[in-house]
């Protein structure tokens, strides 16, 4: 479940409490654990509802103007069942710690590097992890559509993907784009410069 930063600044603050989205299959359930940029958001509760049952006030709550504003929003999306999403602030986001790091061990910083490796090895479009680091350390903050593009890809591909290289605490996520962490800078000058002939990337 992606959530907008502004809104998870909202739940943050307490301001945010609900989220509605429009899913042809359903991908949380209650107690579910989201790690997001600002930590760990917890959905406290869920359930299929109509439009005609959103009120301003749930609006308000989910960080929008209006109710009216959901819906249009959740009208973007052809098919599938509307559901109404309680959530709230967690913890802190385990992963920043690690992320700041600016130097690891010889043996941690293996383990990453068997870890990018496996990322490269179970993908169906070849070595890309290298790439993908070196473009957003060149490009730091370039929105995520613009970032696809410089490594010829989709920009639900890059997002997805980047995902995986942030939950190893190697990039920062930004609105919009994102930076190498300390950590991530420190692995990458460990890694070859360039991929390999025939990565497929």
């Amino acid at each position: 479940m992606l959530i907008k930063q502004k809104h998870l600044e909202g739940i943050m603050s307490g301001n945010v409490s609900l989220a509605f989205r429009k899913w042809k299959k359903l991908s949380i359930r209650k107690g579910s654990l989201l790690q997001t940029s600002i930590g760990v958001v917890k959905i406290t509760d869920l359930a299929e509802t109509e439009l005609s049952k959103i009120t301003d006030e749930d609006a308000r709550l989910a960080g929008y103007e209006n109710a009216q504003a959901v819906t249009s929003e959740l009208e973007k999306v052809t098919n599938g069942a509307i559901y109404r999403i309680e959530l709230g602030y967690e913890s802190p986001d385990p992963r920043i710690g690690q992320r700041e790091q600016k130097e690891i061990t010889n043996e941690e910083l293996e383990a990453l590097k068997e870890k990018l490796l496996n990322l490269d090895k179970f993908s169906n479009q070849g070595k890309w992890t290298t790439k993908v680091l070196k473009a957003i350390q060149d490009n730091p903050k370039l929105p995520a559509v613009a970032l696809a593009a410089k490594v010829n890809k989709e920009k639900e591909w890059l997002k997805t993907n980047v995902r995986k290289l942030k939950n190893l605490g190697l990039t920062i996520s930004h609105e919009p784009g994102y930076t190498l962490s300390p950590l991530g800078e420190y692995v990458l000058k460990s890694l070859p410069e360039k991929p390999q002939k025939g990565s497929g990337i």
